[in-house]
């Protein structure tokens, strides 16, 4: 997938493995084995800032990666809840 910035001139355009539109893209890094954002900043049109946007990416990652774990060690994911916080909480159990 490739993405550049929103207006294409005078941006340069990147290959991107995850692309949320033409304006917003996850490349990985083969050095570092990292994702990285790759965005325009200077036509970034989004109504969170970018680093509100990258922490929400990051929270949304450590549920997913959480809940992975969680079900392999044989726990069973009774309830989660999204806290006014913005913080997540999962209940989770397993019978020995």
């Amino acid at each position: 997938m490739r993405v550049t910035g929103a207006h294409g001139i005078g941006h340069e355009t990147v290959e991107a493995e995850i692309a949320i539109g033409t304006d917003i893209g996850f490349r990985l890094n083969p050095m570092t084995g990292d994702y990285e954002l790759v965005a325009d900043l200077e036509t970034w049109n989004q109504s969170i800032s970018v680093e509100r946007f990258i922490d929400k990416v990051n929270q949304q990652y450590a549920i997913q990666t959480v809940k992975k774990n969680t079900v392999n060690d044989g726990f069973t994911i009774e309830n989660e809840t999204k806290n006014v916080d913005g913080s997540v909480e999962l209940v989770v159990t397993r019978w020995t």
